[in-house]
């Protein structure tokens, strides 16, 4: 079964969403993927309520991915910050945005979402991440 008939079939299952998202990163640009450093990558079906509360968010299919840690430019000898960076990918609601868009495969959107969340490990808002996709359009 190739990639085009999961809108008719069953979606990959969390592991296969998690390889996919493995293979997106290391198809990131080494300089880039050297910057990330230690930043894990984790994958679940939703968001957890505390999460979205956290977020103010009630719908747990309107967040697709999310950085938590401390970025890039505010790392250092005044405010170090010895944790990983962590990037959360949630599948449902990427599998639902794949199927209404239809005009990318499933692993292009899973490597936009992790860029999105890792342009948030750089430093970047989402205005910054959303001038730079419409400049680039």
């Amino acid at each position: 079964m190739t990639e085009k008939d999961w809108p008719y079939a069953a979606p990959p299952d969390l592991s296969a969403f998690h390889q996919l998202a493995r293979e997106a990163f290391d198809e990131i640009p080494e300089g880039f993927r050297a910057l990330c450093g230690n930043v894990a990558i984790h994958v679940a079906e939703l968001a957890s309520r505390e999460t979205l509360d956290a977020l103010g968010m009630a719908d747990p299919m309107e967040l697709s991915g999310l950085f938590e840690g401390v970025g890039l430019p505010d790392i250092g000898v005044s405010h170090p910050y010895p944790y990983p960076n962590h990037i959360h990918l949630y599948r449902r609601p990427i599998i639902a945005e794949w199927r209404a868009l239809r005009t990318v495969t499933l692993k292009e959107l899973v490597a936009h979402v992790l860029v999105h969340e890792i342009g948030h490990h750089f430093g970047l808002s989402d205005e910054d991440m959303h001038e730079i996709e419409e400049r680039d359009a």
